[in-house]
């Protein structure tokens, strides 16, 4: 019977993927939830335990020691105490050996159900403890069916929820095909944990570089970041951690293997392996790879990055629809404005100009300051060098009056002089301008 009760409990452990002990421990609780609504056993406190190693059951009642017996299914003399401990003390509790009544086909039908639904809890309990601490790893899985708002995945032990939000829209799945899938949570539900998972997340990316590339998974290489644009492009940044390895050629492998192998799994999504740099201006460089990059200028305060290339070289800079900007933007941390070599310099001319402009209209407004009325205060100001002006010259005028007399011409002479300019200019005659006139000989003789 003994033997048959073990066999019993190794098949259910093994039929559920559960440890012996988890199994022994749901059996405990039913039979002890079954036998309290027992006539008998449902007044005393007692316990059920199963020794592992015979299957042996054994049924204890505990008791507490007092000097005079009210409930003799909870309560036990001091005498009757001793005889089983021989130190026992009045207040304490003494667990008592005792044999219930067989089971009916009533009590045997609910320790069944009882079992089972023990079980069904302790498996979904295991399950989500194994499986919550296994959040941000990576999983294999079959698709087991395709619905309308998700798809159920078959990971072995538990179903896994592949919600909308998290599938890659250039992927077709179909029932039977086996994937690699990031847990992303475990949520405990009525029924049970329920796994979700992602085929969009970054660190998908990540956990494929460390099953694939063996110096990132024992940290010879180390992953600095990853932007991801689900199902078109990743660009992950990588940088060594021991002198003298190639982190972007570890990543890629011999003719491209490893690389090869997670872009498979990725069903085809183009993965750029970058070099990560302290300096941002060379990390942003790299990033904006497979284009090449004459300046980067860093903006501090804005936390902008401003990225010359090129006028071959914009349209591989930017990307389809702007993608490679966005992702190395995203990557690095930058705002990344890329601009074309003539565009560039047309700007800087135009700013100098303006620059120009603004400095010679300043010169103009400065001029014209210069050049404006005086206040009333500065006027009085004027108005009184002026008066101490005419002083000065009053004193000149004086030196001029007391020269001599000859000096200075008498006032008739002055008038005699101007009486004979008047006269020499009522008798001059306008002259003929041109050459004299030649008077012929017939003109001569008919004069």
């Amino acid at each position: 019977m003994k033997s048959d009760f073990l066999l019993a409990v190794t098949q259910l452990a093994a039929e559920r993927n559960l440890p012996k002990e988890v199994v022994f421990k749901a059996v405990e609780q039913a039979l002890q939830s079954t036998y309290r609504k027992d006539s008998f056993l449902g007044k005393h406190d007692f316990t059920v335990s199963i020794f592992p190693a015979s299957g042996e059951i054994k049924f204890c009642a505990r008791k507490t020691v007092v000097e005079s017996v009210a409930d003799p299914c909870r309560e036990v003399s001091l005498g009757e105490a001793r005889e089983i401990k021989k130190d026992a003390e009045l207040g304490e509790v003494i667990s008592f050996e005792i044999n219930p009544p067989g089971a009916g086909r009533i009590v045997a039908q609910t320790a069944k159900q009882i079992v089972i639904q023990r079980l069904r809890e302790a498996e979904q309990e295991f399950i989500s403890g194994e499986f919550a601490s296994r959040e941000g790893e990576i999983l294999s899985g079959v698709v087991e069916r395709v619905e309308a708002r998700q798809i159920v995945v078959d990971l072995g032990k538990v179903e896994g929820i592949l919600p909308p939000a998290e599938q890659v829209r250039t992927e077709h799945y179909r029932v039977g095909q086996r994937l690699r899938f990031y847990l992303l949570e475990v949520n405990q539900t009525s029924k049970g944990p329920q796994l979700i998972l992602s085929r969009t997340h970054p660190n998908l990316v990540r956990c494929l570089f460390e099953l694939e590339i063996p110096e990132v998974a024992n940290g010879t290489v180390e992953i600095k970041g990853i932007a991801r644009d689900p199902g078109s492009r990743s660009k992950v940044a990588v940088v060594e951690r021991q002198e003298g390895v190639d982190p972007v050629g570890s990543c890629i492998g011999l003719r491209g293997v490893r690389i090869q192998n997670i872009v498979n799994e990725l069903q085809g999504e183009k993965i750029d392996v970058i070099r990560w740099h302290d300096d941002p201006r060379i990390f942003v460089s790299n990033a904006l790879s497979p284009a090449r990059v004459n300046r980067v200028e860093l903006d501090l305060e804005e936390g902008a990055a401003l990225v010359i290339v090129p006028d071959s070289q914009l349209s591989l800079a930017i990307g389809r629809e702007g993608q490679n900007a966005r992702l190395a933007a995203k990557l690095t941390g930058w705002k990344v404005d890329i601009k074309s070599v003539s565009l560039f310099e047309q700007e800087q001319a135009a700013r100098r100009a303006e620059e120009e402009a603004a400095r010679l209209a300043e010169e103009e407004l400065r001029r014209e300051a210069e050049e404006v009325p005086l206040g009333p205060e500065a006027l009085a100001e004027e108005e009184a060098e002026k008066e101490e002006v005419p002083a000065a010259k009053s004193a000149i005028r004086f030196a001029e009056d007391i020269l001599p007399e000859i000096t200075r011409p008498s006032p008739s002479k002055e008038k005699e002089k101007e009486k004979k300019k008047e006269k020499k200019a009522e008798g001059a005659k306008p002259k003929k301008k041109g050459k004299p006139r030649r008077v012929l000989p017939e003109e001569e003789e008919y004069e």
